[in-house]
């Protein structure tokens, strides 16, 4: 459960605690149930029961609301936890609430992953060795690539407006041209995610082979890592990604 809805709950618990104690303490109003006077008698009857019904319905929108999306500046983006924090606030979109927990659920995977590849790496080379910093080096541009996925589509879930994508799917004024242009966009944002969240699906496959074909390495020159078939695929895939990276710098978006 988010921070910010603890504290709420919270709060809100607390308040009603506060205020029971200030209406029926002795030392403050003093409020009374079945004592001498029958006005004291109906505040105190009520005020129990304006507790309960604020205890409970308090809690319960607390608890059963959706967070509200947030407009990420991506850009400003740089650690993982911070990647987790931007996906998390857009979970109230529910067009992509569980492709969104489909991508957290990729970072806990990408990450134990890569730290059990370089647990292994330790365990047959040095630190210090050429063939260590060669991996090392790859994996680390992988996880680059694997956050600029995330971070494309952060910039989708930003622009995407659910609450346009829900009046167009259920809209009968529009003529079915403007419709379907509409549609075609929104269905292409919903796309783009899906295809995306696809790519970092085989980044985690390409790592798994390469924690296979590392698991079987006894020692391996330098210049024999670039000969390994997986190895070439990722670079290939790197490339390709720098490639992209370098066409949106020329372009200027």
């Amino acid at each position: 459960m988010p921070t910010n809805k603890l504290l709420k709950i919270a709060g809100l618990n607390a308040g009603i605690a506060i205020g029971n104690t200030v209406l029926f303490s002795p030392g403050l109003l003093a409020l009374q149930i079945g004592g001498a006077s029958v006005l004291g008698t109906a505040f105190g009857v009520t005020a129990i029961f304006m507790s309960i019904v604020l205890f409970g319905y308090g809690n319960y929108k607390l608890l059963t609301e959706e967070p509200k999306a947030q407009l990420i500046q991506t850009g400003q983006i740089k650690t993982t936890e911070e990647f987790i924090e931007a996906l998390q606030a857009n979970s109230g979109k529910k067009t992509f609430q569980k492709d969104i927990q489909v991508m957290l659920d990729q970072i806990q995977r990408f990450h134990k992953k890569r730290e059990t590849i370089q647990s292994i790496l330790l365990q047959k080379f040095n630190a210090g060795e050429l063939s260590f910093q060669k991996f090392e080096s790859t994996i680390s541009a992988v996880e680059e690539v694997f956050y600029v996925n995330i971070r494309s589509i952060l910039n989708r879930l930003n622009a995407f407006d659910e609450v346009d994508y829900n009046e167009v799917k259920k809209n009968e004024v529009l003529t079915s041209d403007v419709l379907q242009g509409k549609k075609a966009i929104l269905e292409e944002y919903i796309s783009f995610v899906k295809d995306a969240i696809n790519d970092n699906e085989e980044i985690i496959l390409k790592l798994d082979r390469l924690l296979l074909e590392i698991s079987k390495l006894n020692s391996l020159e330098s210049g024999e890592i670039e000969k390994m078939s997986i190895m070439s695929e990722i670079d290939d895939l790197i490339g390709q990604t720098k490639f992209y990276k370098d066409k949106i710098n020329i372009g200027g978006r």
